[in-house]
């Protein structure tokens, strides 16, 4: 009976982690650029009761007896596709067409990756810089922040598809400013490691950032979209069905454990 309280009471840790997993996808249903999370599972070691042997009569019986001694969460893992692109009345707001993640620099000058493009043009030194809602720069290809200078108006510079920057000229013509947005791919994106804020951090499992830009390997490249961000790929109807089933895993197993303790029970109250 040990056995039975002790793989229903995994079962129960697992599919809370699993209801853990499927909140935080709902509670960021309106997160820009948030990735939705699965929780995986594996089974625990098995203990042999019986290996292969033969019968009284001397028959093979290759089949030996084996009780598994429960569950436990494997991984979480990110799904990495593309959300809704949403309309944005803002000039620095931009959404990914493709694969590629922004570059961002923190205020420790760590590089991090993120899919939200809701940036802002922000007034520093005497330039107007493009960071995030944080007040991280953005990076452009070369690994450089982003910024013009301050008498340009924000509401005019522009983006091309390609993630050119662009400004009119006196002809109200936009001309590069030879400057491009980074974009950047990686070989294994789930491996990733999630930070706050929709960000990512380059880990060994994820492999090192491919520049767009510079890479030799034959990648499909991104493009950028001005005036779009890309909404989370949180399908709520999934979630709440995925809820369901973690709710009754979560209650059968509850049942496991009732149903072994009340056998117990009967089996200490036994009289010779």
């Amino acid at each position: 009976m040990v056995r039975s309280l002790w793989s229903a009471a995994t079962g129960m840790i697992a599919q809370q982690t699993n209801v853990d997993t499927i909140a935080h996808n709902l509670s960021n249903v309106n997160t820009t650029g948030y990735k939705a999370e699965v929780a995986e599972f594996k089974s625990l070691l098995y203990q042999t009761l019986q290996t292969k042997t033969t019968t009284a009569n001397g028959a093979n019986k290759p089949i030996s007896a084996q009780v598994g001694l429960g569950t436990r969460n494997s991984s979480i893992t990110s799904i990495f596709k593309e959300g809704p692109f949403l309309e944005s009345r803002s000039d620095s707001a931009f959404a990914i067409d493709g694969e590629g993640f922004f570059a961002v620099r923190t205020g420790r000058g760590e590089i991090q990756y993120t899919r939200n493009g809701n940036f802002t043009w922000a007034i520093g030194n005497n330039r107007l810089n493009l960071t995030t809602s944080d007040g991280y720069s953005v990076l452009d290809t070369n690994g450089r922040p982003i910024t013009v200078p301050a008498n340009y108006k924000a509401s005019e510079i522009t983006v091309t598809s390609d993630g050119q920057i662009c400004y009119p000229d006196a002809n109200n013509n936009p001309q590069p400013l030879g400057m491009t947005i980074g974009l950047f791919q990686f070989q294994n994106p789930a491996g990733l490691e999630k930070v706050s804020n929709s960000l990512f951090r380059v880990t060994a499992a994820s492999g090192q950032a491919i520049n767009e830009a510079t890479t030799n390997i034959a990648i499909t490249r991104s493009g950028i979209v001005q005036g779009y961000l890309e909404g989370s790929n949180v399908q709520v109807v999934d979630e709440m069905v995925n809820l369901i089933v973690a709710q009754r895993a979560y209650e059968m197993n509850s049942k496991a454990i009732q149903a072994s303790d009340d056998m117990m029970g009967q089996a200490n109250q036994l009289r010779s």
